[in-house]
């Protein structure tokens, strides 16, 4: 009886869901963009979250932040702005360029110095540069008795 009423709930969703037009494609694209500057401490302690700033530049009013693009390898974090990119069907899209901050969190997990790369885009001869940031990790603040 279950399998059923699963079954048919199934096809009512697939029969009365909507369709998309075949010939019409997405309104939207995604685009990772150039990383101009960043907000990072100079060292972290063990344990603590901190939120680290980026900057960057969205060209005009069809440029809008989605997320970061993040790869994790050791103690390597590369980390790029995604942006979505909106097709207004005109030549050119509304708005200047606007310097962009947007942050994330982050949590030091371990003890060993981290190196972040922020994607600043790609040079004349299309590789990818990047903006190389190391931060050791300390097990936190040293207290100083003033009586010793």
């Amino acid at each position: 009886m279950k399998k059923c009423v699963l079954g048919l709930t199934v096809l009512f969703i697939m029969l009365t869901s909507c369709s998309v037009d075949e010939g019409s494609g997405p309104d939207f694209s995604f685009q990772f963009m150039p990383i101009e500057s960043v907000e990072v401490p100079q060292e972290f302690i063990h344990g603590e979250t901190y939120t680290i700033n980026v900057n960057y530049t969205q060209p005009n009013d069809c440029y809008e932040f989605n997320s970061f693009a993040y790869d994790v390898n050791d103690q390597e974090r590369t980390i790029a702005v995604v942006n979505t990119v909106y097709n207004t069907g005109e030549s050119t899209c509304p708005g200047e360029p606007a310097l962009v901050s947007v942050g994330f969190d982050f949590t030091v997990t371990s003890t060993n110095t981290y190196v972040f790369k922020f994607y600043q885009g790609g040079n004349d001869d299309g590789v990818d540069q990047y903006h190389i940031v190391e931060v050791p990790v300390t097990f936190g603040r040293q207290i100083v008795d003033p009586k010793h």
